[in-house]
């Protein structure tokens, strides 16, 4: 059997209220759970693949339910600790063609934004696993979600494992004192596979593709070729890069597609149009759990990297943070068959 991949961040209640409302129409809330590194956890765990995620969570119902919710799709849970007051939460108003989609956070002071080193032992997670997963959301979080995150990537290299990361900016969450800027470095420092969007590496490291617009629906795949470059002359370490190109129409319409610089050799592949999105949050994590399962699955990296945006391309029609598909139905999606006919 396969060593494992190990995961590690926040997940939370996602609350949206029902199809497309608005928050104003709201009267219920839909109920899930999602979080970029347990999203790719879940798409690892339907590819068939041993993951684990580890997190902080309250040692309360909330807490068991959530656990519950990702024990359901096959993920490793037996390395969660518990402790802290609250589980985060974030509302999502679904977008719907010209009017953009919408997202406010609830989670100041979650169990995971109170975590501190030494509070997860990081030998023991990582005995039977040879590769760990973190994004920039979680050193984003705290002081202390940045530090164990830290002491993560330093065990995990000690300990030869493969280290990838998700570069994932977020702005509105580093709020506590330092900036992506001067704490990502030292942790990117320790990664071998790093992915990111047209705007993670400008954001954080102030590496920028030549002028593209998109916001037009087109994004030119080989203007990100010297992004990889200049990321890896940055981070020796890193020597796999994968940029994924998103051409935004409206919020119902996207063209979908990624690049992928392996030591030297720069791969593209096909752009997809998707034209009636259902979900398109987690769309970035279902690339990296692909991404992921295509560099383990598959010597060919061309190869990878099809996988990779097939499988988010499917994402796009799942509601939830969650990519729940096969590589059966990757793998058809990358083979031509996009009509979308009843399976019987």
């Amino acid at each position: 059997m396969p060593k494992k991949v190990v995961t590690f961040g926040e997940i939370m209640l996602r609350l949206s209220p029902p199809g497309y409302q608005r928050f104003g129409q709201a009267r219920s809330f839909d109920v899930i759970y999602g979080g970029g590194e347990s999203n790719v956890a879940v798409s690892l765990a339907n590819y068939g693949m041993p993951v684990e995620f580890v997190t902080r969570l309250p040692a309360n119902d909330l807490g068991d339910a959530c656990i519950q919710f990702l024990r359901q799709y096959g993920v490793g849970t037996g390395r969660i600790v518990r402790g802290g007051a609250r589980l985060g939460i974030y509302f999502l108003e679904m977008g719907a063609m010209q009017r953009g989609s919408k997202v406010i956070y609830d989670r100041a002071d979650s169990s995971i934004a109170t975590i501190e080193p030494g509070m997860i032992d990081w030998r023991a997670v990582f005995a039977d696993a040879d590769w760990f997963h973190w994004t920039g959301i979680t050193p984003a979080i705290s002081e202390g979600t940045a530090a164990v995150c830290l002491e993560a990537v330093r065990t995990a290299q000690e300990m030869g494992l493969t280290v990838s990361c998700d570069l994932n900016y977020r702005k509105n969450l580093w709020k506590w004192g330092k900036t992506a800027g001067e704490v990502m470095p030292d942790l990117v420092a320790y990664c071998d596979v790093a992915i990111g969007n047209e705007e993670d590496a400008a954001k954080v490291f102030d590496i920028h593709a030549p002028e593209t617009d998109v916001t037009a629906g087109k994004v030119e795949a080989d203007k990100y070729r010297t992004v990889c470059e200049q990321l890896n002359a940055r981070f020796e370490r890193l020597k796999t890069i994968a940029i994924t190109l998103r051409g935004s129409i409206s919020a119902s319409h996207n063209t979908w597609s990624g690049v992928l610089w392996d030591d030297g050799q720069f791969y593209t592949g096909r752009q997809y149009d998707i034209t009636h999105i259902v979900d398109r949050v987690g769309g970035g994590d279902s690339f990296m759990g692909g991404l992921l399962y295509g560099l383990r699955a598959y010597d060919d990296r061309q190869r990878a990297l099809d996988f990779a945006i097939a499988a988010s391309c499917l994402k796009h029609s799942i509601f939830g943070d969650f990519n729940l598909v096969t590589v059966a139905e990757v793998e058809k999606l990358m083979g031509g068959d996009a009509s979308g006919r009843v399976s019987r």
